[in-house]
């Protein structure tokens, strides 16, 4: 059996953390971990419907992991907050 991860930002400390949910905000945070995008661009890259996007993209920006930037098209991108990923330090 493969145990399945979540990028740790997709956790939510207002709203339970149920597996789809934990999974559709995964591949958003991935997304946008390597460049901010507006919600469509999220959904095409994604191949999620974009009210999913949107419901998931409104959810993060009220847990602050998320900021929306500019005029419509919103431009979204991570914040400094919420859980990080822990990496290995070698001396």
């Amino acid at each position: 059996m493969v145990k399945e991860t979540y990028h740790p930002k997709a956790f939510l400390s207002l709203k339970r953390n149920v597996r789809p949910g934990l999974m559709v905000r995964t591949r958003i945070v991935l997304l946008l971990e390597k460049r901010a995008s507006n919600a469509k661009s999220v959904a095409q890259k994604t191949g999620l419907s974009y009210g999913v996007v949107l419901h998931h993209l409104h959810l993060l920006e009220a847990e602050n992991i998320l900021l929306r930037k500019g005029n419509r098209p919103y431009l979204w991108m991570l914040t400094g907050a919420g859980q990080q990923r822990l990496t290995n330090i070698r001396s």
